[in-house]
């Protein structure tokens, strides 16, 4: 929420998920660990700091074990955010 302080809270997709201009990020529990998901984009501009954790196409894993990465949850949201506002800049010029 600190990360994106004008994002609305929303459910897509039956998960939760910030939304500004478009979804920002989305997260679910599960057995093992916590889903983050910000979309193939969030994950390949911080793959190697995701490293540590399993991770998808669009998903990284953080496993209920070990402290969560508040600062890497918060680097990566605000990409996001910084990605939705300037797509949405370009949507608004074209229209």
């Amino acid at each position: 929420r600190a990360a994106a302080p004008d994002a609305s809270e929303k459910i897509s997709y039956g998960m939760p998920t910030f939304y500004y201009e478009g979804n920002l990020v989305y997260f679910g529990v599960a057995k093992n660990h916590i889903g983050f998901y910000p979309t193939p984009n969030g994950i390949e501009a911080f793959k190697d700091e995701l490293k540590p954790y399993a991770s998808g196409k669009g998903s990284a894993q953080f496993p209920h074990d070990q402290p969560l990465p508040l600062d890497l949850v918060t680097k990566i949201t605000q990409f996001r955010l910084e990605e939705n506002r300037a797509k949405a800049a370009k949507k608004r010029k074209k229209g």
